[in-house]
């Protein structure tokens, strides 16, 4: 398959799985438990599916940033066009641009991870740690009175997960450094963005 080919078939892969996931988050806020209904309605959600399913792929890095983008943004559209079908009103707008702008980070992220270069493992992991620590403080610490913790404790437990398991896997302090320090990093900024996603969203 050449690179044209590869590209084509990754990205109608990617859209399609998308929409579909994207239609079935809207669909679960109603029927998940109150333990995990935080996963439809949280950035970690379609963060940890967009990465996912872009890891799934073995893209390089640059088709990776593509894909993240074709997931992230796709799952906004599935989910709007399952909740208007359900009789519910939902603006894509806001999430669209944080897919545009989110995107290429998260697919670069979940590229690095499945990919072959130690340093790019661990940069990668640490960022996708980052994201889910960061959702899970927000989640105990600003709506924790509205919302079960269950959900936020398992974010922040799945990104200390995502730092070992990457740890493990590359059997050196270098990568294990690495990963502390951009996972660090990354929950440091996106603990700051995340009051201003959910609050328009």
């Amino acid at each position: 398959m050449n690179p044209s080919q590869r590209l084509f078939s990754s990205t109608l892969a990617v859209a399609g799985a998308s929409l579909l996931l994207g239609a079935l988050t809207s669909w679960a806020q109603g029927v998940l438990p109150d333990a995990l209904a935080s996963f439809a309605n949280s950035p970690s959600g379609w963060t940890v599916l967009t990465a996912l399913l872009v890891g799934a792929t073995r893209p390089t890095l640059p088709l990776g940033a593509v894909l993240g983008v074709v997931s992230f943004v796709g799952l906004v559209q599935g989910y709007t066009v399952a909740s208007e079908l359900r009789g519910l009103s939902y603006d894509p707008v806001l999430w669209s641009v944080v897919g545009i702008v989110a995107g290429p980070f998260v697919g670069v992220a979940a590229a690095a991870v499945v990919g072959p270069r130690a340093l790019h493992a661990a940069f990668g992991a640490g960022a996708l740690a980052g994201v889910l620590i960061a959702d899970g403080i927000y989640g105990l610490t600003v709506v924790g009175s509205s919302t079960s913790p269950v959900y936020w404790t398992l974010c922040v437990v799945a990104g200390g997960a995502v730092v070992a398991v990457t740890a493990a896997r590359l059997r050196t302090p270098a990568g294990l450094a690495v990963a502390l320090v951009s996972a660090a990093a990354a929950t440091g900024v996106l603990s700051l963005g995340y009051g201003v996603l959910n609050a328009g969203s």
